[in-house]
């Protein structure tokens, strides 16, 4: 009878960790950037952002070519809608706006230069 009850219990543990891992995803949006108001060469610098969600919770890091990788944190809402303020040091910040959702997934980093897209499941 232990023995059921432990299998049993093993058995729980093992769907529940099924059930969580599903809910991880990963995504990935490589590109240049737009101007904004006072700037005129983000056409130029190439960015990778990397976004993670595990449940509610969206990761995302992200490095201009020849910068520090940064990062942001955010909770997305029932709508897959997500928005986050990344500190690029000092008094600069970028902020993040996105959505999650089947077929129209996006992020935008909106700063000293525009950059984001739809992103691509990885």
């Amino acid at each position: 009878m232990i023995r059921v009850v432990v299998l049993g219990g093993a058995m729980a543990g093992l769907l529940f960790t099924g059930a969580a891992q599903a809910q991880t995803a990963a995504y990935n949006w490589t590109g240049y950037g737009v101007n904004v108001a006072g700037s005129s060469k983000c056409p130029t610098y190439k960015m990778v952002i990397d976004v993670t969600v595990e449940g509610n919770s969206v990761k995302g890091l992200f490095q201009q070519e020849g910068r520090p990788q940064r990062h942001f944190e955010a909770t997305k809402d029932a709508g897959g809608l997500f928005k986050a303020k990344a500190d690029l040091g000092g008094s600069s910040s970028m902020d993040v706006t996105g959505s999650l959702k089947d077929g129209d997934s996006k992020v935008l980093l909106d700063g000293y230069c525009k950059f984001g897209g739809p992103l691509t499941k990885k």
